[in-house]
């Protein structure tokens, strides 16, 4: 069947932000509600961050987190007790200043509308982030040093005001996990933000297929607060980079704003040192844009709500049942397999429709593998096998016994190609350079995104601001494993430096 005139346009190199929007709305994933900058998450797309959720969740746990709960509404003087930290949101609060709606009439129009009053006493902020109000928590549990470690996790909605949305990239309600622990020295705080570091790495690379690098954020992009905020970054196909998850030592700046303090073993108080770090739903919009193609979603395996879609192909009304049956049979010895500690999921779309608009249908929503069987397969105990790894119409066939031997393996290469396609693909779009002229050239189209760079450097916070705001750009990171290279001239101030700063255009 030739590919329908809803296949997803434009096409990625015609216009990838419009393709975006259009795979989005293709793989019924979300779309835009009735209030202004959030979204509405449908089911396609609320499954594969309920997948997310559950690997994190398991990961957390295993590692000692316990998951709580905190208010959504935040005491206006909690966040003014941590300055930096205030003054970095203070642009994207959500601000309630009313208790109370009171009915009245318009003296204009004389309809009756709704009017706030009952002002508080004191404002509430959504919560824009929570370390404030969950410090407040801390500096009851805490006492002796035999309260510490503490290790929480909170799954939560969190506001900040958006003002270009753009679904599951940036919206002003979104979904997150964000992780608040306390430690008893430097040391242990530092250990935990780095484990938790590591974490996201795995968990992008082993649920999603999306290789990351990992470094520690420049002064002039870490978190508001934060002694040090550890990243993990992601290429998509527009080169850009997507900062996919973060983890921030603290220091004692919120245990000292907040009185988070504790008697040590020498019988002497001291302040606490925290961590906080979290990821959110913008890893839906990553995927998206780290995998799928001009024919809508691509999905890695681990995270796709239906693993293995089954499509009976019933040219005549008589041979119907028999192959509908055929296809519950396989499925119920499918879903007697696992992979990767799970049952696999598997469909089988029996909807009176034709087949060709079933398979573009899940081709669209990136199921990972789809099965057909027809009258001729039904007959010699095959089975068509298409893969979403591979162009929709390329197709192989093997027999059922082969298919349940091999399928555990079949769902594993699928991972596999999707994670070495999207590393290849990012390896040969970072480019070094050691000169500012070439630097510049490489950046002077503030329209192109044109791969990132990666140079020495040993400027300043002032000349990489200076630098970023010119040129659209900013440091994605420092790198883990380049901070101890050869010395080499800095490519804006000629000082030698061990140090590498990859640089990126950035959603």
């Amino acid at each position: 069947m030739a590919k329908p005139k809803n296949a997803i346009t434009p096409t990625r190199d015609e216009n990838f932000p419009e393709w975006y929007q259009q795979v989005v709305r293709a793989a019924d994933l979300a779309e835009n509600s009735e209030t202004r900058g959030c979204m509405v998450i449908k089911p396609w797309g609320y499954a594969i961050w309920e997948s997310i959720q559950h690997d994190l969740d398991r990961r957390f746990k295993a590692t000692g987190h316990q998951n709580a709960y905190f208010p959504l509404l935040i005491p206006l003087s909690y966040l003014e007790k941590e300055a930096e930290h205030a003054e970095g949101f203070a642009t994207e609060c959500a601000v309630v200043t009313h208790h109370r709606l009171e009915t009245a009439k318009d003296p204009e129009t004389g309809k009756t509308k709704m009017v706030p009053t009952g002002k508080l006493a004191e404002p509430y902020v959504i919560r824009p982030t929570s370390e404030t109000i969950i410090g407040a928590a801390f500096s009851r549990w805490t006492n002796s040093y035999r309260d510490l470690p503490l290790l929480i996790n909170q799954w939560a909605n969190v506001m900040r005001w958006e003002m270009r949305p753009r679904l599951f990239l940036r919206t002003a309600e979104f979904l997150w996990q964000e992780g608040h622990t306390a430690h008893e020295s430097k040391a242990e705080a530092l250990e935990e933000t780095k484990m938790i570091h590591q974490l996201y790495a795995d968990a992008l690379q082993d649920l999603l297929a999306i290789p990351v690098i990992m470094g520690e954020k420049t002064e002039a992009e870490r978190f508001p607060g934060a002694e040090s905020t550890l990243t993990v970054e992601a290429m998509v196909q527009d080169r850009k980079a997507i900062q996919a998850g973060t983890s921030h030592y603290l220091g004692q700046n919120f245990a000292k704003a907040q009185n988070i303090t504790f008697v040590d073993r020498d019988n002497k108080e001291q302040h606490v040192h925290t961590t906080s770090w979290g990821v959110s739903t913008r890893l839906v919009g990553t995927l998206i844009m780290a995998h799928s193609d001009d024919d809508g979603l691509v999905l890695p395996p681990r995270v796709a709500p239906q693993q293995i879609v089954i499509i009976p192909v019933t040219p005549k009304e008589d041979s119907r049942d028999a192959i509908v049956a055929a296809c519950e049979n396989l499925a119920s010895q499918l879903r007697d397999k696992y992979h990767e500690r799970e049952p696999l999921r598997v469909h089988v779309d029996k909807r009176d429709l034709g087949g060709g608009v079933k398979k573009w249908e899940w081709v669209k929503k990136g199921v990972p593998l789809r099965v057909e069987i027809g009258p001729r397969d039904l007959e010699e105990q095959k089975v068509c096998l298409q893969r979403r790894d591979q162009t929709p119409n390329e197709k192989s066939f093997i027999s059922q016994e082969e298919f349940l031997l091999e399928v555990s393996g079949i769902i594993e290469d699928i991972h596999t190609s999707l994670l070495d396609r999207a590393r290849t693909f990012r390896d040969e779009n970072i480019t070094e350079c050691t000169t500012l002229s070439s630097f510049e050239k490489h950046w002077e189209d503030t329209n192109l995104n044109p791969g990132w760079l990666i140079t020495p450097w040993a400027g300043t916070r002032e000349e990489e601001e200076e630098i970023s705001k010119r040129l659209k750009i900013t440091i994605r990171c420092l790198p883990k494993d380049k901070q101890d290279e050869a010395d080499a001239p800095c490519f804006m101030t000629g000082e030698p430096t061990k140090s590498r700063a990859i640089w990126g255009r950035s959603y």
